[in-house]
């Protein structure tokens, strides 16, 4: 163990994403039992540049668990990206005393902290918390479970009416540059067609699909779509698709930030917690500058340059089932 780590900072930035609490509780908690201080940033390097840092402990973090969104705030700072804004932020650290960090979120408040590392080697560890999924270096990130759950209870609720109107519906999902929401939820949803920005499907191919949906009298078409798609948007395709064809009722529906919210999963709990306890324990093993990742049910430590220039990419197996399933 490290005994020159003594006070521990926590924050979330970036988008947040349901698990963060749980992550911010664990990590708390951990703090606590191996006998270190535990301070939580507010509003992530915006608060860390204002000084806007508050003490937590045990108790302070209870019944946070099952609550989504962030109890730290998250926000950008566009100050943090130079020079002089992390200067500001690390003098603040140092008045608090705190000598190492853990983040919370996605790729971009990934290489904030690695900035900050690299301009005063202060000791860090990242939790990969996005609905996205799309960090490499772990099989899982927090908020991702829970994110596509809500897709697929609204594929679900959207089908009823679809059936009742014999209609064809575009589903967009949330996932940036990612379709991981996208493939699973649609294969669980039982869709159509899937559109994602790791496939290159063309219109012409997808509006075949309709096409052939219609030649064995398929009852209702669903068609989901990640929000990164390079061929459009849901709206986009609509419309095409309504501009070549006047034999479909065609609705759009755009999930957006509803997958963001609401109470975390099991799943999502328990790996948030797991990787809480995994960042407090590898600062005081000596790791830094290194993000949690959960590979083949275990917990790993992955070095920053090793999974920054990488994503996490969707297995060829998935793409290859939703197709089959899909007649």
């Amino acid at each position: 163990m490290d005994n020159k780590i003594s006070r521990i900072g926590v924050f979330t930035s970036g988008g947040d994403a349901p698990g963060m609490n749980a992550a911010i509780r664990a990590v708390v908690r951990a703090c606590a039992y191996y006998k270190k201080e535990c301070f939580g940033i507010m509003r992530g390097y915006e608060g860390m540049i204002e000084g806007d840092i508050v003490k937590l402990g045990a108790r302070s973090v209870g019944n946070i668990l099952q609550r989504g969104g962030t109890i730290l705030k998250t926000a950008r700072s566009e100050e943090f990206r130079t020079e002089e804004g992390r200067a500001k932020a690390f003098k603040n650290l140092k008045d608090e005393g705190i000598n190492a960090l853990i983040a919370i979120g996605g790729d971009g408040t990934f290489t904030g902290l690695h900035k900050l590392y690299e301009q005063f080697q202060l000791p860090s560890v990242c939790i990969p918390g996005t609905i996205d999924n799309d960090l490499a270096g772990t099989d899982y990130t927090i908020g991702y479970d829970t994110a596509t759950n809500i897709a697929v209870e609204a594929i679900d609720r959207i089908r009823d009416t679809a059936l009742s109107h014999n209609r064809l519906f575009f589903i967009e999902v949330m996932g940036r540059n990612s379709g991981y929401i996208a493939i699973n939820s649609g294969i669980a949803g039982g869709a159509a067609a899937i559109v994602i920005p790791e496939e290159d499907l063309t219109f012409e191919q997808l509006y075949a699909v309709l096409g052939e949906g219609g030649k064995t009298s398929k009852s209702s078409n669903l068609i989901v779509v990640a929000e990164g798609s390079k061929i459009g948007d849901a709206h986009t395709l609509a419309k095409q698709v309504a501009s070549r064809s006047n034999y479909f009722d065609i609705k759009v529906t755009v999930l957006g930030h509803l997958q963001r919210g609401g109470s975390p999963t099991y799943f999502d709990r328990v790996l948030a917690s797991r990787m809480g306890v995994a960042a407090v324990e590898g600062l005081l093993a000596g790791k830094t500058d290194v993000m949690v990742g959960v590979n083949d049910k275990k917990m790993v430590y992955n070095a920053f340059n090793d999974i920054m220039n990488r994503h996490h990419v969707i297995d060829s197996e998935s793409l290859r089932i939703a197709k089959i399933l899909s007649i």
